[in-house]
């Protein structure tokens, strides 16, 4: 395989899975906090398997091997999550991807959302959902 197919193969990940959560699940600020809590001391430089930032959660294969913390293991998955949304302490959920390696290690977006929320107390499918409001009206001219 030549530099090109390498590049190719890499940017369409083949064997990624994402799932955009419809309605979004919202976390309430009770289970917001243990998860967090929980993720934070379950991170991947403390010798876990998550990594917890604004705007994602990653879930590593198994925790690093590199003292340093410079070659992170496989990423297994992410979850996508927005803080203080829809009220100031609860996290909204709303797009969840494994990763090839990740399907290999036998992880499915349900699965890896369950991980995250069993701190809580939650699953993905007794999550509570977002309101999914009525859409505007159409414009007229």
């Amino acid at each position: 395989m030549d530099a090109w197919e390498t590049l190719v193969s890499e940017m369409q990940d083949e064997g990624e899975v994402t799932e955009v959560i419809r309605p979004a699940a919202v976390v309430p600020e009770e289970a917001a906090r243990a998860i967090l809590m929980q993720l934070s001391l379950r991170d991947l430089s403390l010798g876990g398997v998550w990594e917890a930032e604004p705007v994602q959660w990653r879930r590593y294969g198994a925790p690093s091997q590199d003292e340093a913390g410079d070659t992170p293991p496989e990423l297994a998955g992410t979850i996508q999550i927005a803080y203080g949304v829809p009220t100031r302490y609860e996290i909204t959920i709303y797009r969840a991807t494994v990763t090839a390696a990740g399907h290999r290690l036998g992880w499915t977006v349900e699965s890896l959302c369950d991980e995250a929320l069993a701190h809580g107390d939650l699953s993905l499918a007794n999550c509570p959902r977002a309101d999914l409001g009525a859409p505007p009206p159409p414009m007229r001219a």
